[in-house]
């Protein structure tokens, strides 16, 4: 019953996080819109504008409702969505959920490429490091984790396209399919190819915190009595990270790799702009230079629905997997009761 009566607790407190957390993102969204100094009608006529008469752009804001207060739109705007629609698109004359679906394929599928890359190789060098701590591999690492955690997503990524795609023609250097091929009718090592470059900037990215994190935890290991016990039996540093550290610090990992969904999809926008990948970060970008308030309300409420489902799922994971968690939930909800 106590355990039944805490895993309950805990969807309610998630449920109740995220009712708050929705609207909150939506106002802060809007008013970031509505501060910014693009007009929106010239922005969606482009350089035909100056040919367009006065009343044809009050005819045009009229009809996408930008005529009216701010706060009437708003309000209007987010009055529908709790009913499920959440506008048209102004510059793809689209539902902004369509939109959001015909994007979201390419980019979870960027996204999960460069997440399952990233974790795997972090954590592997993460346990290395820590296991030689103090050798040339350790320092090594390091040094790239470093670097690598400091660095602008952008900057590696045009790092990337001018090397492989232009000094040495390996990758492709944009879209994701060849030209004249649309996406759907691309096949399966067409999109690989297409999809890798990118994938590879976000995966590099994303090794530097998870190494640095993993390698700390095998340090603390090593450290331990039970693996002075090990080293004083004979056993060598890779055999006792391989027996100890690795299911130590195995959760912790999965927990920081799921807390990192933000930055990979706040990376996944700037990558995708850079190889001109027609994902949902692009049209983030054309929402946002454009005046596109309805898409991008949408794909801002997508985003924070997103990160929050992946930092809920690292926490589930966490308490079912070890009980020290679910134990320590249970006397945080005693001790709020």
């Amino acid at each position: 019953m106590n355990a039944a009566f805490s895993w309950r607790a805990f969807a309610l407190r998630r449920a109740l996080r995220l009712a708050i957390l929705l609207p909150l993102v939506a106002l802060c969204a809007f008013l970031l819109v509505s501060a910014s100094p693009i007009d929106p009608v010239g922005a969606l006529v482009g350089a035909e504008v100056m040919h367009v008469g006065v009343e044809q752009q009050a005819a045009i804001a009229h009809k996408w409702g930008l005529d009216q207060p701010p706060a009437e739109r708003f309000l209007r705007w987010f009055g529908n969505a709790l009913q499920g629609d959440l506008g048209r698109s102004m510059i793809f004359d689209d539902e902004v959920i369509d939109v959001i679906g015909e994007r979201l394929l390419a980019s979870l599928a960027l996204m999960a490429l460069a997440w399952t890359l990233s974790g795997l190789i972090g954590f592997g060098l993460g346990i290395l490091a820590g296991a030689l701590e103090g050798s040339l591999w350790d320092r090594l690492i390091r040094g790239y984790a470093f670097v690598l955690a400091s660095a602008p997503t952008f900057w590696i990524a045009i790092l990337l396209l001018l090397f492989f795609a232009v000094q040495l023609g390996w990758a492709p250097f944009c879209c994701a399919a060849p030209p004249g091929v649309l996406p759907d009718e691309a096949t399966l090592l067409q999109r690989l190819h297409h999809i890798a470059l990118p994938a590879l900037t976000l995966s590099l990215l994303g090794v530097a915190q998870v190494t640095l994190y993993t390698r700390d935890k095998v340090r603390e290991v090593m450290a331990s009595d039970y693996a002075l016990l090990s080293f004083a039996q004979g056993e060598s540093r890779l055999g006792v990270a391989r027996r100890h550290a690795l299911r130590n610090a195995a959760l912790p990992a999965l927990t920081l790799q799921f807390a990192s969904l933000s930055e990979l999809f706040g990376g996944s926008i700037l990558a995708e702009t850079v190889f001109t990948y027609p994902g949902l970060g692009a049209a983030t970008v054309d929402a946002g230079t454009r005046g596109d308030a309805p898409l991008l309300l949408g794909i801002a409420l997508f985003a924070a629905l997103f990160v929050f489902a992946g930092n809920t799922l690292g926490d589930v994971l966490a308490r079912w997997l070890d009980p020290r968690h679910s134990r320590a939930a249970r006397n945080d909800m005693a001790a709020d009761a």
